[in-house]
């Protein structure tokens, strides 16, 4: 039978009555309980994980998205011919789309860290604590590929927050706490162990990130609560769950603090987007295929394939076939990992890696930096009632590969998006622009000229997905 990625607010988006209802506070502790401190080692904590969640539920946080969507589009709107005919035509208001989830407070100014998809693309947020209080919440930083967001809550001052635990210090076996607020059901505590670290490949954001595993179960409407050890710190962002049933079977996933941590940082910092520092390598596990090629003994490390000529790692005198075993003294043994490792070192930081040659271990510092700009991406929109109306392109350059996910030697100019005629042409954002009828494409200013053509009969040559194709049309 399949598994199945269950995302929790992807699950409960339907859910919405819950918008209106809000949560209900929860009921305090009897006046004749005996008040305990949080414990400070595990064996200390003998009856009980009350003084735990005590400290740190009210840091955990249940909220309310809500997007508003098209339910139809008139198809001949932008038609020079149909348009006015049609005008009317597969017109309908927008409909509300509801999700549910779970934030964590880590400032007492209100910011507040949960997934990207429970918040992303959201018109409206609304934020409620533990005790019942209400805040609106505005996007002030997010990050599809981690799957996180940072919110600010309005007005919110004298908050309790959470602290970040080094995520690293975190052992397999380690007793945690998920709080969260599943199924709507209000703030609830379930607890497990740490069952496994570097999970990756599971399907959440990009598919490249990086995951605490553990059995604490994690149940739609979780998604970006916490998991806190028994100090009541944040180890990480609870995020997906692995699920036949729609429910928790033992199988979560958290978002370590460390990368939190820097995803907050660049959002006080101003930032709106995360930007990761950038290696520009391609690399690969090494398997045991791999190891028997390199002469190794056992599987171990990353191996670089590719290398782009500004990428940090050739500054630093790495060249492709050398293998990564270490990041900071961390082992890394996917390329996922490796990548994690060098995210939470942030921005204008320095990374020390260990890696194989010829036998010989040999280490590198590498300046950590943002993926570079040059050349300029000189962008352009083609708005003119022309063949490629719609189209927008950009030249390509280290950041441009990293956004779109480009092959790591693509040069020249990329579609950025493509609408209108230039969609109905059949080019994608994403395509790599060789040629438009006799001009040959290296620049943006190639692509405004051509698309000025006073030409009915047009072919547009592009690199697609490693494939080159010719897309001719007629208008």
């Amino acid at each position: 039978m399949r598994i199945g990625l269950m995302i929790g607010a992807l699950v409960v988006a339907g859910l919405a009555g819950l918008w209106l209802g809000g949560m209900g506070n929860t009921t305090p502790p009897a006046a004749s309980a005996q008040m305990r401190a949080v414990p400070q080692d595990r064996t200390e904590v003998t009856l009980s994980f009350a003084p735990v969640v005590r400290a740190a539920a009210p840091a955990v946080v249940s909220i309310y998205a809500r997007r508003l969507i098209a339910e139809r589009r008139d198809p001949f709107a932008d038609d020079p011919v149909f348009g006015n005919l049609f005008r009317d035509f597969g017109r309908s208001g927008p409909r509300a789309q509801n999700a549910l989830g779970s934030g964590v407070i880590v400032s007492p100014e209100g910011i507040v860290v949960s997934n990207f998809h429970v918040v992303g693309g959201a018109d409206e947020i609304r934020v409620v604590l533990n005790d019942g209080h209400e805040y609106d919440a505005d996007i002030i930083l997010s990050d599809e590929e981690s799957d996180l967001a940072v919110l600010q809550m309005r007005g919110a001052t004298g908050l309790p927050t959470l602290a970040l635990r080094d995520s690293d210090s975190v052992e397999v076996g380690d007793l945690v706490l998920a709080i969260g607020n599943p199924f709507g059901v209000g703030q609830t505590v379930s607890g497990g162990i740490v069952s496994a670290m570097a999970r990756s490949g599971i399907g959440v954001g990009s598919g490249r990130g990086y995951f605490i595993q553990t059995d604490a179960a994690i149940n739609p409407g979780n998604s970006g609560g916490a998991l806190v050890d028994l100090n009541g710190d944040l180890l990480g962002i609870n995020t997906a769950i692995i699920t036949q049933s729609g429910g928790s079977v033992g199988i979560g996933f958290a978002i370590p603090a460390n990368l939190v941590a820097q995803v907050v940082a660049q959002a006080q910092a101003g930032r709106e987007r995360f930007t990761r520092p950038w290696a520009g390598i391609s690399a690969q596990a090494v398997d045991a295929t791999l190891a028997e090629a390199f002469g190794l003994s056992a599987p171990r490390g990353v191996a670089i394939s590719q290398m782009h000529p500004q990428s940090p790692l050739v500054a630093a005198g790495m060249q492709p076939g050398d293998i990564v075993l270490a990041v900071d003294g961390a082992p890394v043994n996917t390329a996922p990992e490796m990548m994690f490792r060098l995210s939470v070192q942030g921005i204008d930081a320095r990374a020390a890696l260990t890696y194989l040659r010829d036998g010989e271990t040999l280490s590198a510092e590498v300046a950590l930096a943002a993926p570079p700009e040059a050349p300029p991406r000189n962008a352009i929109s083609i708005t003119a009632p022309v063949a490629l109306r719609g189209l927008q392109v950009a030249q390509v350059n280290p950041g441009v590969i990293t956004e779109m996910n480009l092959p790591l030697d693509s040069s020249g100019v990329v579609v950025a998006d493509a609408r209108d005629w230039a969609a109905r042409a059949g080019l994608r954002a994403g395509d790599l622009i060789l040629q438009i009828n006799t001009t040959r494409v290296s620049n943006t200013a190639d692509v405004a000229r051509a698309a000025q053509e006073p030409t009915r009969n047009w072919l547009v040559e592009v690199m697609r997905e490693g494939r080159k194709l010719a897309l001719r049309f007629r208008i």
